[in-house]
């Protein structure tokens, strides 16, 4: 989100500028959403799947779209790729309109310089074709290549790149696993040589060790390429470690846009930390004394006022009357992560209370990123016991929890293998004197 007034170009515009407007903190905004409605059927059987849904993404981040099922987040990824019309609002690229009716010309540039990946890699992709022809159907459009063979050269470096063979280029979608027939759709996105990625939910339909090697492989074209995505997504906790920034979306509405880190210890709309409570946790004890926090709507009374998305301070913006914004600021300001997950071993489950602000020893928040339970720690543990049972006390007070079974595992099996060699050494002993 921008305070600066940009003033999008005249319909006569055929081409986008080198770079777009600056942000008060001297950020290049690549991608502008403002004020954007967007509805379904007419008159009376209209429904408004987006309703005034502003956001910027900064050239060269990772902007998450989060929401449950039907929030409306892969239809506003749709109507950046221009699939979708606008009812209302603006989509701007560089500074230049991109929605509504626009000249031919720079309706091939937006094809050219936002690409997509979809959420079913088995449905985006044409059975009929091979692989080859698949990677290449941009290049023929846009007659990027100056020989068949430099073509062949970029279909096959690219092929390459996503982690598949030269050879695979003859065969057909139907013959790749779900895994592969991804990274042929994302060799068809990045072989135009996009600026920015509208990411659909692409690895939801994978398995979840595969999962991991799609999303290393978008974030090594982004290193790379310099590749900036619009990555719409349901799940968090995958969000969380590849995002730079967060925007919550509920029902059509933006309702929280934040750092990663910021949104995650700080989240502040009530729909937010109920996204967050329904992380599943890796440990089955703790998962099962989770207690969820349910998100209902009607505790907001916007009866007297129209609602705003506002900026808190610390680049979060949340939406909410004058009066919550003042709640939330009050919140963020005193600077004490707020508390998304709670445990309760009591026996007795329940569902948070909206006013909910005390914190047992027992809440814990999410996995940290280094919390791997590497063989590693077995292995030292193991060698080293001793050293091994601090450790593992130590990951136990931080929540570090696979780590924690990790070392205690690794360094129980030390001991109790140090225990037999020493007994077998004594008998030998005991043995030898006899």
């Amino acid at each position: 989100m921008s305070n600066t007034n940009t003033n999008s170009k005249s319909n006569t515009a055929t081409s986008f500028p080198e770079h777009g407007p600056l942000d008060e903190n001297g950020k290049e905004i690549l991608l502008s959403v403002k004020n954007v409605d967007i509805t379904f059927g007419k008159k009376d059987n209209a429904v408004k799947a987006v309703q005034n849904a502003s956001f910027d993404i900064y050239k060269g981040e990772t902007f998450s779209l989060v929401g449950e099922s039907g929030s409306g987040k892969t239809t506003v990824g749709r109507a950046v790729i221009r699939v979708n019309p606008l009812a209302g609002g603006e989509i701007l690229y560089k500074g230049v309109r991109i929605s509504g009716k626009i000249p031919r010309a720079l309706d091939r540039k937006v094809i050219r310089n936002i690409q997509m990946v979809f959420q079913d890699p088995a449905a985006s992709l044409n059975d009929r074709a091979t692989v080859d022809y698949i990677i290449s159907e941009g290049l023929y459009n846009f007659h990027l290549y100056t020989s068949k063979a430099d073509r062949q050269q970029k279909v096959e470096k690219m092929i390459s790149e996503v982690g598949l063979l030269p050879e695979h280029l003859t065969r057909y979608p139907h013959e790749f696993s779900g895994g592969q027939r991804q990274r042929i759709g994302i060799a068809r996105a990045m072989v135009m040589e996009p600026e920015l990625v509208v990411a659909d939910e692409p690895i939801s339909a994978l398995d979840v060790s595969i999962r991991a090697q799609v999303l290393n492989l978008m974030k090594k074209f982004q290193r790379e390429k310099g590749i900036t995505y619009l990555f719409i997504a349901h799940d968090l906790s995958v969000v969380r470690f590849i995002s730079d920034r967060i925007g919550v979306i509920y029902k059509g509405k933006i309702v929280e846009i934040a750092e990663s880190e910021e949104l995650f210890n700080f989240p502040l709309h009530p729909y937010t930390h109920s996204l967050i409570s329904a992380i599943p946790i890796p440990d089955p004890k703790l998962e099962k004394n989770k207690v969820l926090y349910t998100y209902d709507s009607s505790i907001h009374d916007y009866s007297n006022e129209e609602p705003e998305l506002v900026n808190i301070g610390h680049d979060h913006y949340v939406y909410g009357s004058k009066k919550e914004i003042e709640e939330y600021k009050a919140i963020r300001d005193k600077g004490e992560p707020v508390k998304s997950i709670t445990i309760d071993f009591s026996g007795s489950k329940g569902i948070n209370s909206v006013q909910e602000t005390t914190a047992s020893e027992d809440e814990i928040q999410l996995p940290p990123i280094h919390d791997t339970g590497s063989f590693l720690y077995k292995l030292l543990s193991f060698f080293l016991p001793i050293l091994g049972l601090i450790a593992a006390f130590i990951f136990k007070r931080i929540n570090h929890i696979r780590n924690y079974k990790a070392c205690k595992g690794g360094a129980i099996a030390g001991l109790i293998t140090f225990g037999v060699i020493v007994v077998l050494f004594l008998l030998l002993i005991v043995l030898a004197v006899v």
